[in-house]
């Protein structure tokens, strides 16, 4: 290959000093293995699609935490990912300094004069020279190893009355009413690799134990709320319908990408294997009486001392209503 080295045994080609290229898809080289999924132009459209999907779970916050808005203050993103959660707040908080880190470095280079990024691994020991005023992080479920260790580290890094805020999904899919039944395809594959992230070290559950860890690492006043999130647009309430029809296509999206490297690697099928699988995989997801759904959760805590930012209903997070089959 030009540019790069191939490896026609492993079928991964090195593109550059960042990248790896491996069954048609790209993935990041430093640190590789610390984080599975993909890292190309399709895997950031459908991380940019999660994104909106997400605002519109939390009606259009991007933050739940009651940090201060009309006055400078300092935000650490943990895995950034495309870099548009910082760019948008960026563009909400112009007082605020913003530093997005993530293993890969595929954000935008448009970005507001307050944020920058920087490739960092947030599991290793932090070299910040300044703490944060807020910490926030979002959609790490399956990429974190040591999950209390990055709440201490978060803890260390915040100042004393500033706010960390983890944002993040339960994958474990189920439905209410028994129409997601044990033999059907999309469960075998769901829970083959929930089980898969687990044994590669990573926690596919981490939103039920949030609000724990932070407590655990010493954050007070630490609220937490659980959403349900539905797959496809099955659901009578007309938001939930709304956000399970975002849900289905980010799935759709991501279906190979969450698989391939997991199954192959790890799991030592073939690739033409998953791709049998992933055919009656994306038929479940489409099948209107199958009701799946997961859990997203956000919780947030405060760091003892002064000064303590004002609270406002505001920010108060609003839970979406339990949802209802078709």
């Amino acid at each position: 290959m030009v540019g790069g080295k191939t490896c026609a045994a492993c079928n991964v080609c090195i593109v550059n000093g960042t990248d790896l290229a491996m069954y048609d898809n790209r993935y990041h080289a430093y640190k590789d293995g610390s984080y599975p999924m993909p890292n190309d132009d399709s895997e950031l459209d459908r991380l940019d699609l999660t994104h909106q999907m997400l605002r519109i779970l939390m009606r259009d916050k991007l933050y739940f935490a009651p940090i201060s808005t009309d006055k400078p203050i300092k935000v650490l993103d943990i895995g950034t990912g495309t870099g548009i959660w910082a760019i948008e707040l960026g563009d909400e908080l112009p007082l605020a300094e913003i530093v997005g880190i993530d293993l890969s470095p595929t954000q935008s280079s448009w970005v507001p004069p307050n944020v920058k990024f920087e490739v960092d691994d947030c599991e290793e020991p932090w070299t910040f020279q300044q703490p944060f005023d807020f910490i926030h992080s979002r959609y790490m479920a399956a990429a974190i190893k040591d999950w209390p260790k990055l709440a201490r580290q978060c803890f260390e890094h915040t100042t004393p009355g500033g706010y960390c805020e983890f944002q993040d999904f339960d994958l474990q899919y189920y439905s209410e009413d028994g129409s997601m039944t044990p033999e059907a395809p999309i469960t075998d594959w769901v829970n083959t690799l929930l089980k898969a992230s687990r044994d590669f070290g990573n926690d596919p559950h981490p939103g039920s134990k949030l609000g724990g860890w932070l407590e655990d690492a010493g954050f007070v006043d630490v609220r937490a709320e659980k959403f349900l999130v539905p797959i496809g647009p099955w659901a009578k309430d007309k938001h939930l319908k709304t956000l399970g029809s975002w849900n289905l296509v980010q799935i759709e999206d991501g279906v190979e990408g969450f698989s391939i490297r997991l199954y192959t690697q790890f799991l030592g099928w073939k690739a033409e294997e998953v791709q049998v699988l992933l055919t009656k995989v994306r038929k479940d997801l489409r099948n209107p009486r199958i009701h799946m759904m997961y859990q997203f959760w956000v919780a947030y805590g405060r760091k003892p001392g002064s000064p303590k930012h004002e609270e406002t209903t505001e920010t108060e997070p609003t839970a979406v209503p339990s949802s209802e089959t078709a």
